[in-house]
């Protein structure tokens, strides 16, 4: 039974691996005057899932402004690595839809695939095939939540799925029915973002606006405010965080106005389910539904509701998550319940704390950010692990020595700090353990022990980001 968590430890690689998906083999050999060569470990062109022309033309371009031949050989390797792997486009009802695999697992996470499309959403305009591609993400992403506003995960059609004795209402649609809150904030991001981009409307369908009111009400559920809401779920498992207490409820929380997330973007479960990375993000998504609302679909009774619904967030976020650090002043709690109780520690995945101005939630320059950067990249926070092979943010999701390479790509897009932007480029292209690509997680002392070698959404931040600093001059 493969889970989001299962290791694929990778030790001893030597000069030669196998590429993803059954691609060619790479030797990473040496020349006549002894230098390395990196050749490609993309899978073969008539492999490919899906070729896009702005994208390739992004990559010669980006390698020219890259000195260092074995980042030149990461970018070109990760950055296109969710169209060459794991994209699914067709054509339903004269309608684009797309279905992203979120890597080794054939499934597709709601976060994940927003996240895997989004670096390719600036090349939309040079690419009419590959905005039809992302155009097709939102109306899958759509057609999913309506399926059911709780899952995180879906099958491609009634299949059924490896966690269907979880006791929840699963249907054959889904993969899985874990409850987070940023499952339905990432699809909103695409789509505002698509349509900022791209001025194409065409997604924004009665079925997107009805999905839309269903993102709110399950928002309102899980604010608490009369009762537990509909939502359960408890599972069979050794694992402590991947199953809920009290009868699939969760723990406790007193309703002040945030809304619960029952799991982390992580898949475990919160300790207190406010969970204040996503409540800022839900805050922001319901800002751009709002925009949508009044000035593309019309709604502005809908509207009112998304900016009502938004503010009333954001005061219980001021009011209830900003906490006094005994060494870093005011800073943003992880997760908190209402009752005054709060956990003060950063998980790698996004949304975390860290991500908070790459998702666009807070100004990276808000002196409580700053305060809780300083005190999520420490040894005060419980999951930031420092070793020989480097240093960053992990979480229970993996354990313990673990860093997550998203954790170093968050920390240098948030960064406005040269020598430490460089740090962590240096770092992210140390500890790829010669695989040319990023991992889930790497051992901080040995990155040839990794998690997940084919993990198509870092792969594809890992690119952004050398995108972002090659069209900033900072390469």
């Amino acid at each position: 039974m493969t889970t989001r968590r299962d290791f694929l430890i990778k030790g001893g690689l030597g000069l030669a691996a196998m590429a993803i998906n059954g691609g060619a083999v790479f030797s990473k050999a040496q020349s006549i005057t002894g230098e390395k060569l990196y050749v490609s470990v993309r899978p073969p062109v008539s492999e490919r899932r899906f070729v896009s022309k702005a994208v390739e033309e992004t990559i010669l371009a980006v390698k020219k402004h890259l000195k260092d031949p074995k980042l030149a050989w990461m970018f070109e390797n990760c950055f296109p690595n969710t169209l060459d792997t794991t994209v699914n486009f067709k054509m339903t009802d004269n309608r684009p839809d797309t279905f992203v695999y979120t890597g080794d697992i054939h499934a597709m996470w709601l976060r994940d695939s927003a996240a895997q499309v989004w670096p390719y959403l600036s090349l939309m305009k040079k690419d009419e095939a590959l905005r039809l591609l992302i155009a097709g993400v939102v109306n899958r992403q759509t057609r999913c939540i309506l399926i059911d506003p709780y899952a995180n995960a879906f099958n491609d059609g009634p299949t059924g799925s490896e966690w269907e004795s979880d006791h929840t209402a699963m249907k054959p649609e889904l993969h899985e029915r874990k409850w987070e809150i940023d499952s339905l904030c990432y699809p909103v991001r695409l789509a505002y973002h698509y349509w900022k981009i791209s001025g194409d409307t065409s997604v924004f369908t009665p079925e997107w606006q009805k999905a839309a009111a269903m993102t709110v009400q399950t928002f309102k559920q899980q604010q608490r405010k009369e009762g537990t809401g509909p939502y359960i779920f408890e599972r069979r498992t050794s694992r402590q965080l991947d199953t809920l207490s009290n009868d699939g409820k969760g723990n406790p929380v007193k309703p002040v106005g945030l809304i619960v997330s029952s799991f982390r973007p992580s898949d475990d479960a919160t300790t207190f389910g406010f969970l204040i990375p996503s409540n800022l993000f839900a805050v922001t998504s319901l800002k751009q539904m709002a925009e949508i609302s009044a000035q593309v679909t019309g709604d502005l009774a809908f509207a009112e509701t998304c900016t009502t619904l938004a503010e009333e967030v954001r005061r219980a976020i001021d009011r209830y998550a900003v906490i006094d650090h005994l060494h870093y002043g005011k800073i943003y709690a992880y997760e908190i319940d209402g009752f005054g109780n709060r956990l003060c520690m950063d998980d790698a995945n996004v949304p975390n704390l860290l991500a908070l101005p790459y998702l666009g939630c807070i100004d990276s320059l808000d002196p409580i950010y700053q305060n809780t950067r300083r005190f999520v990249w420490s040894n005060d926070n419980p999951y930031f692990f420092k070793g020989n092979a480097g240093e960053g943010i992990g979480g229970p999701h993996i354990g313990y020595d673990y860093i997550w390479p998203m954790s170093i790509i968050m920390r240098a897009m948030t960064s406005h700090d040269a020598t430490e932007i460089a740090t962590c480029v240096k770092m992210l292209r140390d500890t790829d353990a010669d695989t040319g690509f990023m991992h889930e997680s790497f051992h901080k002392d040995n990155p040839a022990k990794y998690t997940r070698k084919w993990f198509a959404w870092v792969n594809t931040l890992f690119g952004e980001l050398v995108l972002k600093l090659v069209n900033e001059g900072k390469i």
